[in-house]
């Protein structure tokens, strides 16, 4: 077994957990990005489960393109706001005008960054069983 895989998604996981703990102690691009962090992660993790090498790329569509590719059904993963969370890759670092990042996100929106990200675990969880 390749245990490169299981080493992203538990770094995922990892990600999952500080964005939690960044959005608890208010610092909400911080816990944008690692939710995002977390849901690319785990989708690369399974694109490696699948013997294929993740693009470098932090545009989540893009991977779930690459899974569906490999006739894995991605139904669930396509319904999700994943382009939100890909902006949040860029847009939680660097200032694109006068505001910075830390000035960019609400709690509403960090909330849904986390819940997406945990969603993504979970189907790529259920997906992994199916096999």
């Amino acid at each position: 077994m390749n245990a490169r895989p299981d080493a992203w998604l538990r770094q995922a996981h990892n990600d999952l957990e500080l964005a939690q703990l960044a959005k608890d102690n208010d610092y909400l691009a911080q816990a944008c990005f690692y939710a995002s962090q977390a849901a690319e992660k785990g989708l690369k993790s399974a694109l490696l489960e699948l013997d294929l090498e993740p693009p470098h790329t932090h545009v989540l569509n893009d991977l779930v393109k690459r899974l569906k590719e490999t006739g894995l059904d991605t139904q669930a993963l396509e319904a999700l706001p994943l382009r939100s969370l890909s902006r949040m890759a860029i847009q939680s670092r660097y200032p694109m005008d006068a505001t910075p990042p830390s000035e960019l996100f609400d709690p509403d929106e960090t909330d849904q960054a986390l819940a997406t990200a945990r969603e993504v675990l979970t189907i790529l969880k259920a997906l992994d069983q199916q096999d």
